[in-house]
């Protein structure tokens, strides 16, 4: 056991004990800038950095430590959690952002849906540094992910897929991918869906970046010809692959959330901060000043109402609830707000700067490229329209449209 673990039992002193190894350990801004500028533009860089840090984490048992022990983690608590993310965000650590599949919805998945043989075949690697990548939405089945068409036809003990998929993160660098796939197209779209596990490796198997608007290329589309699954790799019963995949979805909210919203915060307080010891111009604007005061309390709204899902997920995990779909609303609709309010505060000068990125924890001198990126934002992990939906339907009983 490390250090830090050792001392999980005073929740004050584990923090102090994250925070002093931070201090020691944390790569500089500069390193962090420059893994965040080789995404999607120096792929081998980037992944080389994004493993090193999972493995140094995973030295001191913090790489997986939500998971149970007999699977490689740290077996500790949603509290430790809190201040494990909370310190990385305070202290601008990376975001392992290639591995936010295999860190959150892998083990979700596998430990409600896999069978033993799974669960110490695959879960033990993601420690290790084996990175997922998820193969669900398609062109035309994205925010309408049951109309999926990528088929897969069962041939003795396997499956012989053909298909496309987009909207992949982080999958050129993937080994494995959660694929959703239809094996009964006569059956109610939400039926004749199967969960497999796919090969990355596998013959048949293509994987084509998509540059973004940024510039950068952190996702992909995965073309499939006749590639050969077995039957081993399913998760869950065939033709009943929609309730596993409805465990996946529900990962992506809560702690990930929590963290990102814990930078958002230092980000703007920081920025405000420095704003005051320079004597910024806009503090003295009205106008600016109210519209910046108001995202700056939007930011501990939200951090309380991801506080109250956590809390939520530990008292009865199985409930459904609708605070996922308003925390995504809120959050992605902030940073929006927040970054062109930035745009308006620079000016016209934004639009012919090139774009950079900030360092480590620091709002960027030129805000065009995060305006630019939040939109992408509102788009992934399901379109904050379809949040809406979400919202109307099963939070305030509307009839569907």
């Amino acid at each position: 056991m490390s250090e830090i673990l050792d001392k999980k039992d005073d929740l004050a002193a584990f923090r102090a004990a994250i925070r002093k190894w931070l201090e020691k350990n944390c790569p500089s801004a500069e390193e962090v800038e420059e893994n965040e500028a080789a995404a999607g533009a120096d792929y081998k860089k980037y992944e080389a950095f994004q493993r090193a840090w999972m493995a140094k984490l995973n030295e001191v048992g913090l790489a997986i430590p939500h998971w149970p022990v007999e699977y490689g983690g740290s077996g500790l608590s949603l509290k430790h959690l809190i201040v494990i993310s909370d310190e990385m965000a305070k202290a601008g650590a990376p975001q392992l952002n290639m591995y936010t599949i295999s860190l959150n919805h892998i083990p979700a998945t596998f430990l409600a849906w896999g069978t033993e043989e799974q669960k110490r075949r695959y879960l033990p690697g993601v420690a290790r540094g084996t990175p997922w990548c998820q193969g669900f939405s398609e062109p035309g089945a994205g925010s309408d992910l049951a109309a999926l068409r990528c088929k897969a036809e069962r041939v003795g003990n396997e499956y012989i897929v053909n298909g496309q998929k987009i909207w992949s993160s982080y999958s050129m660098h993937a080994e494995y991918c959660i694929l959703l796939v239809r094996t009964d197209p006569n059956v109610r779209k939400h039926a004749g869906i199967t969960y497999l596990i796919l090969n990355m490796k596998a013959p048949g198997v293509e994987v084509r970046p998509i540059k973004q608007s940024t510039g950068r290329a952190e996702f992909s589309e995965l073309f499939l010809t006749n590639v050969r699954i077995p039957v081993e790799d399913r998760l869950g019963e065939e033709n009943k692959g929609w309730a596993v995949a409805l465990t996946t979805l529900a990962s992506e909210r809560g702690i990930l959330a929590f963290e990102d919203a814990e930078r958002f915060r230092y980000k703007m307080e920081k920025f405000y901060q420095q704003a005051l010891a320079e004597d910024a111009p806009w503090l003295r604007d009205d106008q600016r000043r109210r519209e910046f005061m108001k995202m700056l309390s939007r930011v501990q709204a939200v951090r309380g109402i991801i506080r109250e899902l956590l809390e939520h997920n530990q008292v009865d995990p199985g409930a459904p609830t609708i605070a996922p779909s308003v925390i995504k609303i809120a959050e992605t609709s902030l940073e929006q707000a927040f970054y062109e309010w930035l745009v308006r505060l620079k000016g016209g000068k934004s639009l012919y700067s090139e774009p950079v990125e900030a360092a480590r924890g620091e709002v960027p001198g030129d805000p065009m490229w995060s305006y630019v990126d939040s939109y992408g934002r509102t788009i992934a992990g399901g379109t904050n329209e379809i949040q809406c939906n979400i919202i109307s339907e099963r939070g305030l009983g509307m009839p569907r449209g």
